[in-house]
């Protein structure tokens, strides 16, 4: 079977579940300037083609450094801020015109070969930011640098119901006619607050944010930020995190942080369950729950494949239905990735710990660990004092999680009975 169909199968449930959702999307200048800007293009009219309303927030930093090297001017920046005086004021007005111009006539270039051929795409700009300078801090005048008052939210919902693209410069204006240079993240994370977006999409060179080992951290909760941001000091990555972590703080449902350099990383982090970059949201991605009716069919596409091996004892679909209550399952974006039963042996203070299983492309996760302490929770809550577990092929990990070995003799009559000579499985124990 071709990749792209079993990726469109997959991809499915996310292109329904996105469509008239609103996302903004921050691109800094960097990324306008990369070579794989085109791909973003031409992605960005696809989730637009796909029913996304868009609102898009475009930079300007290395365009303003090339203007004001051109003119002999000096950038000068106090606490990660550009100071904008009069003379570069006019540098950050000629670079944003000319790359709204850009990425409008780049949206509008790309139509030939996108989703949007033969339709009208609309790409709508103005005045929607009304800003306030900064003023003076520490004793530095940051003349015409400036911060977000608010975000024309009607303005540009109408926009957006009307199907066009909101285009969003780095730029300000207050109600007496004053222009202000503002940081894009600073506009991006405002108008995903104040138009209550479903996601912030923040493009960096990096492909989310790295950690001290060099690893990409796929998914953080916004009280966790902090830490990361202490260890990442003054630096682009620490501003697109606590942009992203803002959002969230400000009831924005997810952030990500992607990389503008990867070809398709949009998309991957959309549109694929474990995605690309890095995702800060307020909710777990991941689930620890009891199971429900509903999930029988989850946990037979989980659990086929280990019974089809002779890992896990069969059960029919019938056997899941009558037994679900005593499941516990880890689900991930709609999907049971692993689970475990616990049964309570009857007559007796004891329980059994069966059917664990996870995903083989989660079991790098820890979750195992995560259900059985789960399984063990519930075992002491309804007072029972042994956990057997038998098993075929696992006996180590039990061992190195606290469980003896045990035989036959020591398992209550009720479940004794009932031992597969001929399967012959390992029993170990655990007291609770």
């Amino acid at each position: 079977m071709p990749d792209y169909v079993n990726w469109l199968r997959h991809a499915s449930p996310y292109i329904n579940a996105h469509r008239d959702c609103t996302f903004v999307v921050m691109l800094p200048g960097d990324g306008v300037e990369h070579p794989n800007f085109g791909n973003i293009v031409h992605d960005l009219v696809l989730l637009h083609s796909l029913g996304v309303r868009l609102v898009l927030v475009h930079g300007s930093r290395p365009q303003i450094e090339v203007r004001l090297e051109a003119r002999g001017l000096t950038p000068t920046y106090h606490e990660g801020m550009r100071i904008t005086d009069a003379a570069t004021l006019e540098c950050v007005i000629d670079a944003v015109g000319h790359l709204r111009i850009a990425i409008e006539a780049r949206l509008s270039m790309d139509m030939a070969s996108s989703p949007m051929q033969g339709s009208r795409l609309r790409v709508t700009s103005g005045n929607f930011v009304t800003a306030r300078p900064i003023g003076v801090l520490d004793g530095v005048d940051y003349h015409h640098t400036g911060e977000v008052r608010r975000v024309d939210r009607k303005g540009i919902n109408r926009l957006l119901d009307e199907r066009s693209i909101v285009l969003l410069s780095p730029l300000g204006y207050s109600p007496t006619g004053e222009i202000f240079n503002l940081a894009c993240e600073d506009v991006a994370t405002r108008a995903a607050i104040d138009l209550g977006a479903d996601k912030l999409l923040l493009f960096g060179a990096d492909l989310g944010l790295i950690d001290e080992n060099g690893r990409l951290v796929r998914e953080l909760r916004p009280q966790q930020v902090p830490a990361h941001l202490q260890r990442l000091g003054s630096n682009y990555q620490a501003e697109l995190l606590d942009a992203a972590a803002e959002a969230c703080r400000g009831g924005v449902g997810r952030s990500h942080i992607v990389s503008y350099a990867e070809d398709g990383a949009l998309l991957t982090e959309l549109f694929t369950r474990d995605g690309g970059g890095t995702l800060v949201a307020q909710e777990q991605f991941e689930l620890v729950r009891e199971a429900a009716i509903e999930d029988v069919g989850g946990l037979l596409d989980l659990i086929s494949p280990l019974e089809e091996q002779g890992i896990l004892v069969r059960r029919s679909r019938e056997v899941l239905e009558r037994e679900i209550e005593q499941f516990s399952v880890v689900e991930r974006e709609g999907m049971i990735i692993a689970c475990a039963a616990l049964y309570q042996i009857a007559d007796s203070d004891a329980g059994e710990l069966a059917c664990l299983a996870v995903n083989p492309e989660y079991r790098h996760g820890a979750r195992g660990d995560v259900l059985l302490e789960r399984i063990q929770t519930r075992a002491r809550a309804q007072g029972l004092k042994t956990l057997f577990v038998l098993t075929t092929r696992t006996a180590h990990w039990f061992r190195e999680r606290g469980f003896e070995p045990s035989s036959v003799d020591r398992l209550p009559s009720a479940r004794a009975s009932l031992y597969n000579y001929q399967r012959n499985s390992k029993i170990f124990e655990k007291a609770l």
